[in-house]
């Protein structure tokens, strides 16, 4: 936003994008106008990780649990067209996507550091690595898990097991 020269705006999001537009509009509300976030509040409670969810959602992460391990990072390394092809057919059960519209996305895949972003972000939201330290101050901000106070639409589906 700053380097667009956006003062504020509203800002959606889902998953990783809906985790920065949550941040934003929880620690800086002057800057949001309003928040559509898909998938509820997203601000990860890292000092919180230690505490088991339900059993339904800790079936849910086991693509997270199997990225903390070297064998998980080997595997999206080697396969990360087909793992997350996989993931996003558990995650949209109902879409029926075509190869021509998969195509689009995967590209985003061949990043050189998607693997290693990724993998960094699974272990670090399970206070398994550290942080970046030029964040340190934002991280530690988030651990108050900080209420969101700007109009704000949330987006949910009901997920399968």
């Amino acid at each position: 936003m700053d380097t667009l020269k956006v003062a504020s705006a509203v800002l959606a999001g889902y998953d990783w994008g809906g985790r920065a537009a949550c941040i934003v509009a929880a620690l800086w509300p002057e800057r949001a106008r309003g928040l559509v976030s898909a998938g509820a509040y997203t601000i990860q409670d890292i000092p919180g990780s230690i505490k088991p969810p339900t059993p339904e959602n800790e079936f849910r992460y086991w693509y997270q649990y199997y990225f903390h391990s070297e064998r998980g990072r080997a595997g999206l390394a080697d396969n990360r067209r087909g793992f997350c092809r996989l993931l996003l057919r558990l995650w949209s059960p109902t879409w029926d996507f075509d190869e021509e519209t998969y195509t689009q996305t995967a590209g985003s895949f061949n990043n050189p550091d998607f693997v290693e972003v990724a993998i960094h972000s699974y272990r670090h939201r399970f206070a398994l690595v550290p942080g970046d330290p030029a964040v340190e101050e934002t991280e530690q901000s988030l651990t108050r898990q900080p209420k969101i106070s700007v109009p704000t639409i949330v987006l949910a589906a009901a997920l399968p097991l």
